[in-house]
């Protein structure tokens, strides 16, 4: 298996050679393959077999374009199903993925993209039509991607060139597009229930939320699969997957609580665990009244001892976050730790005129997470804040997210391009509407950040429009995360993620 663990400086020095080669035009690399981990290669794989496997995450939609496009289990499906212009490898660089090679212009607002000899697994010839076809698709639907490209138009200039042309200078659309996957490009919505992809599996049956199997795609331009079949089941329940893996009726899963792995490892199955490049982020809705003032919203977060939660539930892969992205994150700036006191936190609370009458929703999905969000809101009450976990199926709660019904918004917010121009310029401003709350300094700082190409001034912007979301408490950032994945004897050639998104393009199983 393979297991990343980067330092900043080495992904810091990656992100720099990256920018030269696209600013001087020399394009990206022409899609050499990688070496294999000698890990995931100690002994030759027999083709074929079924690798049955858990997800955390259920799989709702196949259709990388619309409301569910940024959520894990669409995600996932996606990288399986379809390809993007680029993808990012679990070390943080970006490898060519469709195209081969890649070139912007001086200001960075103009960027050109050569794409590769692909085929659709329904024998039609990947073209720029379809590339700008789903472009113009996430711009249309609005979906949470979309709010990557603000201002960004497409062009097929031939049958194998796309221009991106952004109204601004973009230095940091190489990352974004790494979410952004290529469909045929007449797709209507209906076109996702078995839908026709160039990636390296293909669909065989998909009951959306139950099960997902895939097959090989014969036509991938890259090395096909070697197993018969992938089948993804989604088993929510941590105790049910566990005991699933234990009995051999899966053979892997990932994102497993720290009670469990114990039991696992003394099962004679193999957990290893890799650092996510995820937050956890519990969003304040700065929209709603009682939540508008950066007083009271800090005082909610000092009224939540996060350490003692974190050392309880997550003592080996949970650790207190210093900041509102990873640390191995692109523009990752440490900042003050927030002290538990309640005490004061009431105090300030009351100061503030905070009406403890009313009730405060914190949404989540997901069981992994029920007994954190739980604590969240046993702290909150034992100040008298009337605050309560309230679990959605993931649809819906995506659905509500989007439409601002809730009142803190519990999310493991990943940056799976390692930068932070995929997150905090999407998600921060006032144009995007996602939390509720607006500064035009932080918009300032956020499009200064992600306009220039010199990383220095990059990662200047970047510490201060963390420290502006820190100190006003857009939301509270309590936990970095490692992400435990399990498998057993026999499976191998799982690629790790950090960001919850284990590729299975390469995996064999005896």
């Amino acid at each position: 298996m393979r297991k990343t663990s980067k330092t900043r400086s080495s992904l810091l020095a990656a992100a720099t050679l990256a920018l030269a080669l696209t600013l001087s035009g020399c394009g990206g690399a022409q899609g050499a393959a990688e070496e294999p981990d000698a890990a995931a290669t100690s002994s030759t794989p027999e083709a074929g077999g079924t690798l049955t496997v858990a997800s955390p995450y259920p799989v709702e939609s196949l259709d990388p374009h619309g409301p569910l496009g940024a959520s894990s289990g669409t995600s996932f499906a996606a990288q399986a199903i379809f390809n993007r212009l680029v993808r990012v490898s679990p070390e943080g660089e970006v490898i060519p993925d469709l195209a081969t090679e890649w070139t912007a212009s001086e200001d960075a607002k103009e960027w050109t993209f050569t794409l590769r000899d692909a085929t659709f697994s329904d024998g039609s010839p990947v073209t720029s039509a379809d590339v700008a076809g789903s472009f113009e698709r996430v711009l249309e639907l609005g979906g949470p991607v979309s709010g990557n490209f603000a201002g960004v138009t497409i062009e097929a200039t031939d049958d194998s060139t796309v221009v991106f042309t952004a109204a601004n200078p973009e230095a940091a659309l190489l990352g974004k597009l790494s979410l952004f996957f290529v469909t045929k490009g007449d797709v209507t919505e209906d076109s996702f229930t078995s839908p026709v992809g160039a990636g390296p599996f293909a669909v065989e049956s998909f009951a959306p939320g139950e099960q997902m199997v895939l097959k090989p795609n014969e036509k991938f331009f890259g090395d096909v699969p070697i197993l018969d079949e992938l089948v993804v089941r989604n088993i929510p329940e941590v105790s049910s997957r566990v005991a699933a893996l234990q009995a051999g009726e899966i053979q892997a899963t990932w994102n497993l609580p720290d009670d469990q792995v114990p039991a696992i490892r003394d099962a004679g199955i193999t957990v290893e665990t890799i650092p996510a490049t995820s937050v956890i982020t519990m969003w304040f809705n700065s929209g709603r009244d009682a939540l508008g003032s950066a007083e009271v919203r800090r005082a909610l977060w000092q009224a939540i001892d996060f350490p003692t939660i974190i050392s309880a539930l997550f003592p080996q892969t949970g650790s207190p976050a210093d900041s509102v992205v990873a640390s191995a994150i692109l523009g990752h700036a440490p900042q003050s730790p927030v002290e538990h006191d309640p005490d004061a936190a009431k105090a300030a609370l009351e100061d503030a005129g905070f009406d403890f009458s009313q009730r405060l929703e914190l949404q989540f999905s997901g069981a992994d997470w029920r007994q954190f969000t739980a604590a969240v809101a046993s702290d909150l009450n034992a100040i008298g804040v009337q605050a309560e976990a309230v679990e959605k199926e993931s649809a819906v709660f995506t659905e509500d997210l989007l439409a601002m019904r809730w009142d803190i918004n519990f999310q493991a917010l990943s940056t799976p391009t390692f930068d932070a121009a995929t997150n905090l310029g999407r998600l921060y401003t006032c144009a995007a509407g996602r939390n509720g709350y607006c500064n035009p300094e932080l918009d300032e700082l956020l499009a200064a950040a992600g306009s220039s190409s010199d990383l220095a001034v990059r990662e200047a912007a970047y510490a201060d429009a963390i420290e502006i979301i820190w100190d006003d408490a857009v939301g509270m950032y309590p936990m970095f995360m490692e992400i435990p994945y399990a498998w057993v004897d026999g499976v191998q050639g799982i690629e790790l993620s950090g960001s919850f998104l284990p590729d299975f393009r390469g995996a064999s199983v005896r």
